[in-house]
């Protein structure tokens, strides 16, 4: 069995990832680069409507004993629903919840009545942490995010009919210490086995936390959804290419 790629705990509903010196690169509630031993994933209540995130990571973070701070993502979803799955250079953490589906009609006939409100909690939310062994470019692991988003909504979708909920968020990570890689892309290895690894780990937390016994049931639409929006307004689209501008310029 593969060492995992970060270790893991839970206190308090609270799940720490830990790896020496790791660049994170995190989509969540203050976002951004950064470099650091821990990341994290705080379960909140249903109904929770914190105004000031920052000190309600930092008192569940105080409360749950662990004293280093890192990038950290908010999920009504409870950690005994986290998996992991582990392929090649690349491990990835979620936790899946999906009764805030975020919708995205197609075809032109494509309507729904469903509310679009923004300000929903986390009553669900989609956590993706992928982290790999390699030392990747900032290109790569800026990219390792839209290779991990776009296996998220591949799984979602054929899991749930849903492409997302309105409130996903990813989390990348590399060792700056692993062998340098300069690319990420479906194609890499990193790439491929992220994506692997997303699909594996999203399907088995959906499974825990959509099981018989559990007790939820997955949302059949937005509309049978606790919380959600479609995006359903359309686009003014034009060409690039004009009489005006064909030519040399372009």
């Amino acid at each position: 069995m593969l060492t995992p790629v970060f270790d893991a705990t839970v206190r308090d509903d609270v799940l720490q990832l830990s790896r020496p010196e790791t660049r994170w690169l995190s989509t969540g509630h203050a976002g951004g680069e950064s470099r650091g031993p821990v990341a994290y994933n705080v379960s909140v209540p249903e109904g929770w409507d914190e105004m000031d995130v920052d000190g309600y990571v930092e008192r569940r973070l105080d409360a749950a004993g662990f004293d280093e701070k890192g990038p950290t993502l908010l999920t009504g979803v409870s950690m005994r629903h986290a998996r992991r799955a582990r392929l090649g250079p690349v491990e990835v953490v979620a936790t899946a919840g999906v009764s805030n589906p975020a919708a995205l009609p197609v075809a032109d006939s494509a309507h729904s009545t469903a509310h679009s409100r923004t300000d929903d909690p986390p009553a669900g939310t989609v956590n993706v942490f992928v982290g790999t062994t390699r030392d990747l470019a900032a290109g790569a692991l800026a990219n390792l995010v839209a290779v991990a988003a776009e296996a998220k909504t591949a799984t979602l979708l054929a899991q749930t009919g849903f492409p997302g909920t309105t409130t996903d968020a990813i989390i990348a990570a590399c060792d700056p210490a692993g062998e340098t890689t300069l690319y990420s892309g479906s194609a890499t290895e990193v790439g491929a086995a992220t994506r692997a690894c997303v699909r594996d780990a999203l399907c088995a937390s959906l499974e825990s936390r959509y099981s018989a016994a559990d007790g939820n049931e997955l949302p059949d639409s937005v509309e049978d959804a606790k919380y959600g929006v479609v995006t359903d307004e359309r686009a003014a689209v034009s060409q690039i290419l004009t009489d005006e501008n064909d030519g040399e310029a372009l």
